[in-house]
């Protein structure tokens, strides 16, 4: 697996040299930009495949990068802030950011996030436009609205359903709940919220049938869910 081409971008000299040197000593390839300004230059230039942001920048907050570099590019934007309050996460969830870790982190947690990405890049059809879409021993079939678990059909709902499709095209990423609800039923309420929850837990009682069954769905407590990419 070819490593990418990583844009860091932080103010924080310590904190961007100790990422830079991680990234060094794992072969990957890297550009470092130190504000906002000059990170959006650097995406737009170099087209690196994922960006590593802190928000806490300069000359602007990193959500504010993430708008921008939103309205052109898809690349993968993991956030890295010490930022920790599930608003700040939300925000950044909200504003296109595929994930966040919350400093002080650790360099094995930073390279396993990293590593999860790639996989992301690295399988066609992760963001799906394809008709049928696999996961371990989950298929959905999107055209026949169908889905199954080791080659036996699912029994979802029309809500079940239209989650875990959601779900299945932003494998690996963190989708927030007003995200989500947005996408399911148009809008966010604080009982629609309530209802994803319930819908959430017959989907995981469905798709994970034992507890030896693997995890296909994670709780991300305060934010969302997401759909893990298993091997």
């Amino acid at each position: 697996m070819n490593k990418p081409l990583i844009l860091v971008v932080e103010d924080d000299a310590p904190v961007r040299n100790l990422i830079a040197t991680t990234l060094k000593a794992h072969d990957y390839r890297f550009l470092t930009a130190s504000n906002g300004e000059s990170a959006i230059l650097e995406a737009s230039s170099h087209n690196p495949e994922i960006m590593l942001l802190d928000l806490g920048l300069p000359d602007m907050d990193g959500v504010e990068v993430i708008r921008r570099v939103r309205s052109w590019s898809n690349l993968p934007i993991i956030v890295i802030s010490a930022r920790s309050e599930d608003t700040d996460k939300i925000d950044a969830l909200d504003a296109g950011a595929d994930d966040y870790l919350t400093k002080p982190f650790s360099v094995e947690e930073l390279l396993a996030r990293l590593r999860v990405t790639q996989r992301r890049l690295a399988v066609p059809g992760t963001v799906s436009t394809e008709s049928v879409f696999t996961n371990g021993a989950l298929k959905i079939d999107y055209a026949a609205g169908c889905a199954f678990l080791n080659g036996q059909e699912l029994h979802l709902t029309p809500s079940e359903y239209k989650l875990l499709c959601l779900l299945s095209k932003n494998v690996g990423k963190v989708l927030t709940h007003t995200y989500i609800t947005q996408q399911i039923w148009g809008r966010s309420w604080e009982n629609d919220i309530a209802s994803l929850r319930v819908f959430m837990a017959t989907l995981r009682k469905k798709l994970e049938q034992g507890p030896d069954a693997p995890q296909y769905i994670q709780t991300h407590i305060g934010v969302g869910y997401r759909m893990l990419k298993l091997e």
